[in-house]
């Protein structure tokens, strides 16, 4: 009896390659659920996105992990129900280093291997000198650490590391240089690559890039996407992120006639912000649904992700 092989067949002598072809990247974002029956509506979502083939979905967590479980929860379904790959959030604030392995050995033993590093929300009256672990950069370091322990067991394998990166200054930041360093020191702990804040301006997202290459990281920095169908839920963004959505578009969401027109154009801004930083190279899509598939699921049928696909990298990966 033989195997089955999976390699391609031998191509005649001297016969060129044909180029391989990649589709961009494709991921999405998910909260946990707060209980039961929303936990039922999260698992209709994810049936949906999976027929997708997303390459991997994060599932985010509060600061302090004060909602563990629930992140647990959905990480477990990810793993034993679904052939998707999580990728789980870790914040560092408010908690210990020893807390923190603990997370990360606990996620490795279930079979997470990917972690996106992140420091957090930092809480009113919050004091960062206290925390052991105060910022992304060490907690990516204290990642790897883990990791070093479980090398055997982890079969040689690795860890995916995940960052944070910011097409518009951080609110806490005070230069837009001063982003730039932090991400160069969140790749050189050991990085793999960074997600974006949200943005609106495609050429934000450039700049963050023509800099970064500039200043020598080379990580892959994917553009992370808000469909923008709902008004509130933009101002609510802009409130946390101080990044304000374009005042033609919250105009036209707010005077459409219904739910189905803000739906629309909603749809129709996000692909097409979508498509310019595709257009300008950039390695994939980052979704954050809201735990909602529609709006996420119109965004790509509106895009059609297989026009990216190309025998080389992207200029921007």
């Amino acid at each position: 009896m033989s195997a089955t092989s999976i390699l391609p067949a031998p191509q005649p002598a001297g016969a060129p390659l044909a180029p391989a072809r990649h589709r961009p990247a494709l991921s999405y974002e998910l909260f946990p659920a707060r209980s039961d029956v929303s936990f039922e509506r999260l698992r209709t979502t994810i049936a949906a996105l999976e027929q997708t083939a997303p390459d991997y979905v994060s599932v985010t967590s509060k600061t302090g992990q004060g909602n563990l479980d629930r992140v647990l929860e959905v990480t477990e379904h990810l793993l034993d129900a679904t052939a998707l790959r999580p990728l789980v959030h870790l914040t560092s604030i408010g908690s210990t280093r020893a807390e923190l392995a603990a997370i990360v050995g606990s996620l490795l033993d279930r079979g997470v291997r990917g972690v996106l590093a992140l420091r957090g929300d930092q809480p009113e009256g919050h004091r960062l000198d206290d925390d052991e672990v105060p910022f992304a950069r060490p907690l990516v370091e204290l990642i790897r650490a883990v990791e070093r322990e479980r090398t055997a067991a982890l079969a040689g394998g690795r860890l995916s590391v995940g960052v944070a990166a910011y097409p518009h200054r951080h609110p806490e930041s005070p230069t837009a240089q001063h982003d730039l360093e932090v991400l160069m020191a969140k790749e050189r702990a050991g990085a793999d690559f960074a997600i974006t804040q949200v943005f609106f301006d495609p050429a934000a997202y450039e700049t963050l890039v023509e800099r970064a290459r500039t200043a020598g990281i080379g990580l892959p920095i994917v553009p992370g996407f808000v469909p923008t169908t709902n008004p509130r839920r933009l101002a609510r963004l802009a409130e946390l992120s101080g990044v304000q959505a374009p005042r033609e578009l919250l105009h036209s969401l707010e005077t459409a006639r219904d739910d189905a027109e803000r739906h629309r154009i909603g749809v129709a801004h996000t692909a097409g912000l979508a498509a310019r930083v595709l257009d300008a190279g950039a390695p994939g899509l980052h979704l954050f649904t809201f735990n909602r598939h529609v709006e996420a699921l119109d965004v790509l049928d509106a895009l059609d992700l297989d026009r990216w696909s190309a025998p080389t990298a992207g200029d921007l990966r």
